[in-house]
């Protein structure tokens, strides 16, 4: 039987085991000394294949009823929009081209095992439900903008790096099956969700594993960018929210919904893909680390004044 948490405290709390994740892989990095070879393996296992099983298999198992779900997904585009156009603000500070194309990213992506951990907290199945249809519908934009600022910075082609990029071939797959109706084997959906399961631990301690930020030089203006991404992402994402919500009429778990969502921390896929196309992935998993404690506070404070 479900038994609803004071929404206070649950977001918090379901913050705990994801931060504990991202400490533990900084530790065994540092105690374990297993060395670049292996993280960087590990790094490519989890871009290629386990993330976009948890993506696919999450699309295909959830029943959209898109004419419901339209204010809350309008509301959802609005936040995202605003850290679109705000993050790019960090290009007037003091920062190398590929910093800037890593770090943006920060300013609008999320994490949906946190969205989906908070709404189930929250209000249980109905909850879970309607975060999986914002993640289904924000993971494209997210990436395409993602990828095609630093596929633009880098050396890759934008248009080749969005057709082979695994998460926005995972997402298109589901979206498209979904709507076709098209239900998968239960063998198939149970072995794609052991893979989800282990992108969601692999895929945090990635990110502790990849935090150098004691070696890591970046200046005034570094310093700078990342509290204004900082900024942007818990701050004023969920003011502008807020504002939505009010407009549009959200009432009930689409208002909560659409409020974490805006206000959760980067999501560790955005280490992974800087990483992977050779951007500034240390200073990125930085922004996920400290995003994500300022987080345990910044979701209860949203959910609290909303």
């Amino acid at each position: 039987m479900f038994l609803p948490l004071n929404p206070t405290l649950a977001p918090a709390l379901a913050l705990l085991p994801d931060f504990a994740l991202i400490l533990l892989g900084s530790g065994l990095r540092r105690v374990l000394h297993l060395g670049d070879h292996f993280w960087s393996g590990l790094e490519k296992l989890i871009y290629f294949v386990l993330f976009p099983a948890l993506l696919f298999n999450g699309l295909v198992k959830t029943r959209i009823d898109w004419a419901a779900a339209g204010p809350l997904l309008a509301v959802a585009m609005g936040a995202m929009a605003t850290g679109i156009v705000l993050g790019y603000g960090a290009k007037f500070f003091r920062l190398t081209p590929m910093s800037f194309a890593s770090q943006y990213q920060c300013a609008f992506r999320f994490n949906s095992y946190i969205g989906l951990a908070v709404a189930g907290k929250l209000y249980g199945v109905p909850g879970i439900a309607a975060m999986a249809i914002v993640v289904g519908v924000m993971v494209p934009p997210a990436n395409m903008a993602a990828v095609w600022m630093l596929a633009r910075h880098g050396d890759a082609s934008v248009w080749r790096e969005l057709a082979r990029n695994p998460l926005i071939i995972a997402t298109v797959a589901g979206v498209t099956a979904n709507v076709a109706g098209f239900q998968p084997p239960e063998p198939l959906l149970q072995f794609l969700g052991r893979l989800g399961e282990a992108a969601i631990a692999l895929g945090l301690l990635a990110v502790g594993a990849g935090l150098r930020t004691g070696n890591t030089k970046v200046g005034a203006g570094g310093t700078a960018a990342a509290i204004y991404l900082l900024a942007v992402k818990l701050v004023a994402l969920p003011l502008a929210t807020l504002g939505l919500i009010r407009w549009v009429g959200l009432t009930g778990v689409y208002a909560d919904v659409a409020l974490v969502f805006s206000a959760l921390p980067t999501a560790s896929s955005a280490y992974i893909l800087a990483q992977r196309m050779g951007g500034d992935g240390a200073r990125v998993a930085w922004l996920i680390s400290v995003g994500t404690v300022l987080g345990m506070l910044s979701l209860p404070f949203w959910l609290a004044v909303r």
